[in-house]
């Protein structure tokens, strides 16, 4: 069940820095400011409760990595930001770095 937690809290956390970008646009909006703390407080709950479980590096490593790739696809594909090949070559291997992750777990 941890790792359920962990990639719910890794998507809530693409979540929460997909509403900072929009904040940028709006930053007197109530609706987005509620909303982005919200995200956040779900995502370090998910992330609590996935600790439970799957070893506190693991789990940190790969909420990050999950946030990290999430927020470069919702850039790109929503944002019009860069993603030239090497950068997706990056990302590449943070995904490459979480399924490791996954697969060493004892």
């Amino acid at each position: 069940m941890g790792w359920v937690f962990l990639l719910l809290a890794g998507a809530l956390e693409v979540g929460f820095t997909t509403t900072l970008r929009l904040l940028l646009k709006a930053p007197s909006s109530i609706a987005l400011n509620v909303i982005f703390v919200v995200l956040i407080i779900a995502s370090f709950a998910c992330l609590q409760q996935a600790v439970k479980t799957v070893p506190l590096g693991t789990g940190y490593a790969v909420w990050t990595g999950i946030g990290a790739v999430g927020t470069v696809v919702v850039g790109g594909l929503f944002f019009n930001e860069s993603l030239p090949p090497i950068r997706l070559v990056f990302i590449g291997l943070i995904i490459v770095g979480v399924i490791g992750l996954k697969l060493l777990e004892h």
